[in-house]
């Protein structure tokens, strides 16, 4: 038996619970890990308060992240002792989590720990960190180097923001952070911010072409937001989307695409392949400043999941939640 966070689904309605489960029920795979760290993103919470239809099996183990040692391994890839951490995969949604001391997993979808976090470090991280990581990567890719121009950071206090203003700062950026958190702007400059925005500019329905602004976009909020955002991207700027806080709508049109050449590229997280798992995680370890991670978590005991995944949906968390198994 092992402790975990617990949803369950019947007629009578939905439960979250801290409990002891069965290791007898943990899905197939061929790695068993303790966890020693987890961590809460949008999507735990959506799960743990029942939001959202994120959870496609029940009973669910919550947690789409871990990090932790192997105790047990069939895959020619890893050995007990090894550290790892795991992203997605729908682990969380179609099989169980990592909001417990165990979870069994698939060996193909580990990443060796960097040597440069700890198993608490990494789950300040966590999916969240790991894809503002990969919009970094989209808007390289796109030719976005320092000193282009301002960056746009939207949903700045949430935990694909925090880290997405911590690293491009860092990088050599000049970056503008958007929140609805007025009383957050020191955290935010702290963070590496030069200018901190009201949402609310963004937040309404605007024009389909406004002044051009920004070099990039990080957009974690989507709908009129992520709309605004393309309308006042600079010619030929770039625009990486990951999520969908104020909807998952894109009430827009064409016209920043066709008269200024603005790219939209979309980032996923959850199937993201391997190599492209490796890399976020390895340019993590060197470019985000360790001291400005720590300013951004919370470590919190499993015993405590539930009520601040409540907390998140209510508003009233910023950066990272951290949990320790």
């Amino acid at each position: 038996m092992f402790k975990a966070v617990l949803l369950e689904k019947s007629d009578a309605g939905f439960q979250a619970s801290l409990r002891s489960v069965d290791e007898a029920g943990l899905p197939p795979g061929d790695v068993l890990i303790q966890v020693e760290h987890s961590t809460l993103n949008y999507k735990d919470a959506l799960a743990i308060t029942n939001k959202s239809p994120v959870v496609r099996q029940w009973p669910m183990v919550a947690g789409i992240d871990g990090a932790g040692v192997v105790l047990e391994s069939s895959h020619p890839a890893w050995k007990p002792g090894d550290r790892v951490v795991h992203n997605g995969w729908g682990v969380g949604e179609t099989r169980w989590g990592c909001l417990g001391e165990r979870a069994r997993l698939l060996g193909d979808g580990l990443v060796a720990l960097p040597t440069a976090f700890s198993t608490e470090q990494a789950m300040a991280i966590g999916t969240a960190g790991y894809t503002a990581m990969l919009c970094v990567l989209a808007l390289e890719r796109h030719g976005l180097a320092p000193g282009d121009g301002d960056v746009l950071v939207t949903g700045a206090t949430g935990g694909v923001g925090s880290v997405a203003v911590a690293l491009l700062s860092r990088l050599g950026h000049r970056v503008t952070a958007a929140t609805g958190k007025a009383s957050e702007a020191d955290y935010l400059r702290a963070l590496g911010a030069a200018e901190v925005i009201d949402r609310a500019e963004l937040a309404a329905p605007g024009k389909p072409l406004q002044k051009e602004r920004w070099r990039a976009v990080v957009d974690a909020v989507g709908s009129h937001t992520l709309v605004n955002a393309l309308a006042q991207t600079r010619y030929g700027g770039v625009v990486a989307a990951c999520g969908l806080a104020q909807g998952f709508d894109l009430p827009g049109t064409v016209m920043p695409f066709i008269l200024r050449g603005v790219t939209l590229a979309g980032v996923d997280s959850v199937m993201a392949p391997i190599g492209a798992r490796r890399e976020a995680w390895a340019r993590l370890a060197t470019d985000l400043d360790p001291a400005r991670l720590a300013a951004i978590t919370e470590v919190v005991p499993l015993d405590q999941t539930i009520a601040k995944a409540q907390g998140l949906m209510q508003g009233k968390v910023r950066g990272r939640i951290v949990v320790k198994i």
